[in-house]
């Protein structure tokens, strides 16, 4: 039956998009290096970038990749298909706990799987190899455990445990903001937890006790490793570094709340799913009370900090999803309004206009109405992908039964397509491999490389350098760089190319909207005062 396909469906979306282009900086290829150089220095505690430890994250999603590796030889292979089985774990975890938070009604389960599948935002990051997709798992086994005080039974409070565990070994103390909050907030969503506070709060306090104690475990271990300058940057900066940072406020506190309708589309152009939205009342069930209290204090904790990353979020697409799918289930069985005008007409609107754009796209670029490089790349392979997102705009435009899973089938069509399209023309801005092996090839040849301002990995995995790029701030740390490296070789980022950078540069090519040049060290140390880099 139609609701069960979510699972295949999305597997094979997400397969044929992952392997689409290489892994992307800077996302990717970090994670890749810092699991590279780990394999290097035959480390298991402690993650290194660039030759040093990394302290930024623990090491469970490294561990994951290194296992794999350990069985089939270092790849990139495996590292992707890592992230779909975690992907398609999500999935099926929401889907669990959304059948028990909602126990009556099967139909709220299947759109939350639906509607999941079919995020654009969290399909495409969903590709990153990052930690967020882990979290995400561990978040939504936590919270599955807790789910069944909503309905007056037993909270699995050692599943809870071990989930929060590993969730804290996967991205650290944010795991507590994502999944430790929803415990503290029982009683406004469980009658067991608000007749049993004794038992909740102390059973889930040594939960909470033991998983953070697993986290400190490894973090010992790992600063004892490490040496004096990881313990500080681990047990110092992770923690007190980090929250004086963090309420800089570099971003306003309501940054999120524009941010909300991209990271729901493409239901957000949905008209159907604002009218079942406005239809909410009170009382609300326990199911949507526990979705409230996990969803609406972490969109407040991140507020308040001033590192803001739409991606923050990733963890609580299944939570969205849910509340969405609760909506919609609720509104057709009170026997919502069926007018054409709730169909998802402005999806269907975007689509077409998306398509005829792509299909005069050539014609636009030729009369000179578009003269941007990135127009004319997108041009040569456009008018298949318009015809596309036009056939996909009919199907939405047609009067048919399945609404859901028409929005949801199409929107993840038009999103691996807009992946392909990205993959056939613009990837090459993106794609650090050729310089990677450029790299490779100077460090064989005893060549030392740097890097001036930017070097977060992206070349490390990629390359499979076996020793770091120096990393080089400012004109003077160049020239003294350049005299002790006379055979050296600069990466450097010009934000246009020059004639000297024509000349002089062994490689260049165009990267996110600027440049990359690589030159000998020599002759961009003598150039440099010149050029406007």
């Amino acid at each position: 039956m139609l609701p069960w396909l979510w699972l295949p469906l999305w597997a094979a979306a997400a397969l044929a998009a992952i392997f689409q282009h290489g892994p992307m900086p800077m996302y990717s290829t970090r994670t890749l290096s810092v699991a590279w150089e780990m394999w290097l220095h035959h480390s298991v505690l402690v993650p290194y970038l660039n030759g040093l430890p990394y302290s930024d994250k623990p090491p469970l999603l490294l561990w994951l990749i290194q296992a794999g590796w350990a069985v089939a030889g270092v790849n990139d292979v495996w590292p992707r298909l890592l992230e779909v089985l975690l992907g398609a774990i999500q999935l099926v975890l929401a889907w669990r706990l959304a059948r028990s938070l909602f126990p009556q009604d099967v139909r709220i389960a299947h759109a939350t799987a639906w509607i999941l599948l079919a995020f654009t935002y969290g399909f495409l990051f969903g590709l990153q190899v990052m930690y967020e997709v882990l979290l995400a798992d561990c978040v939504l086994a936590a919270l599955l455990c807790l789910a069944p005080a909503a309905h007056g039974k037993a909270p699995r409070f050692g599943g809870y445990m071990l989930a929060l565990g590993l969730g804290l070994l996967t991205k650290g103390p944010v795991m507590l903001l994502h999944a430790g909050v929803p415990w503290l907030l029982g009683p406004l969503w469980s009658e067991r937890a608000r007749r049993e506070r004794r038992s909740w709060y102390c059973r889930g306090g040594l939960s909470c006790l033991a998983a953070c104690a697993l986290l400190l475990a490894w973090a010992l271990s790992a600063a004892w490793v490490g040496g004096k300058a990881y313990q500080r940057m681990l047990l110092v900066h992770q923690t007190a570094g980090r929250v004086v940072d963090a309420f800089a406020h570099a971003h306003p506190f309501w940054w999120y709340l524009p941010v909300l309708p991209v990271l729901a589309f493409p239901f957000t152009l949905w008209p159907r799913l604002w009218s079942a939205l406005l239809r909410w009342r009170v009382p609300l069930e326990p199911g949507a009370r526990l979705l409230l209290a996990w969803l609406v204090p972490v969109l407040l904790g991140f507020s308040a900090i001033s590192g803001k990353q739409a991606y923050y979020l990733l963890p609580e697409f299944a939570c969205m999803a849910m509340l969405m799918a609760f909506t919609l289930v609720r509104a057709t069985a009170a026997g919502a309004a069926n007018s054409r005008w709730l169909s998802p007409w402005p999806l269907a609107l975007l689509l077409a206009a998306t398509g005829s754009g792509l299909i005069a796209l050539e014609a636009l670029v030729a009369h000179h109405v578009l003269s941007d490089p990135i127009y004319a790349t997108m041009a040569s392979h456009s008018l298949p992908f318009g015809v596309l997102y036009l056939l996909l705009a009919l199907v939405l435009a047609l009067p048919r039964r399945g609404e859901l899973y028409r929005v949801a089938g199409v929107g993840l069509a038009a999103t691996v397509a807009a992946n392909g399209l990205f993959s056939l023309t613009l990837w090459p801005a993106y794609d650090f491999a050729p310089v990677s092996r450029l790299v490779a090839e100077a460090q064989r040849e005893n060549r030392p490389v740097a890097c001036l301002d930017s070097n977060d990995g992206q070349y490390t995995f990629l390359g499979r350098l076996t020793r770091p790029i120096e990393q080089l701030h400012g004109v003077q740390a160049l020239q003294q760089w350049s005299d002790r490296h006379a055979d050296g070789l600069v990466i450097v980022y010009p934000k246009r190319l020059s004639q000297a950078d024509h000349a002089q540069a062994v490689y260049i090519q165009p990267f996110r909207g600027i440049s990359l040049a690589v030159w000998p060290a020599r002759s961009l140390a003598k150039a440099l005062p010149q050029e406007d880099l």
